[in-house]
């Protein structure tokens, strides 16, 4: 049998549910949550966004910020995940 670390989705952040946050002195804005479902049934969430100038930086992670929209957010995200990974077929020929 497999070991499993972990498994990982993402989800984008609806427009109206994006925050932003600063790291070194520069703006970004959160445009997703990557969602990791651990070995013992939690949830681990990072947010990563994009400057808000602009420009080709990185993108980087902050943590998520909580509130009821955005749990609910990450919530309907995992049990999506899970519907699909019960209804995958495997890999194609």
């Amino acid at each position: 049998m497999a070991e499993v670390a972990a498994l990982a989705l993402n989800v984008a952040i609806p427009e109206e549910l994006r925050w932003r946050d600063t790291r070194r002195d520069e703006e970004f804005e959160l445009q997703s949550i990557t969602v990791r479902l651990l070995p013992d049934g939690t949830l681990a969430a990072k947010a990563y966004g994009r400057p808000v100038a602009g420009g080709r930086g990185a993108y980087v992670s902050f943590a998520v910020r909580r509130s009821p929209e955005i749990d609910r957010l990450i919530d309907d995200a995992a049990h999506e995940a899970a519907r699909r990974w019960s209804a995958q077929r495997g890999l194609p020929a």
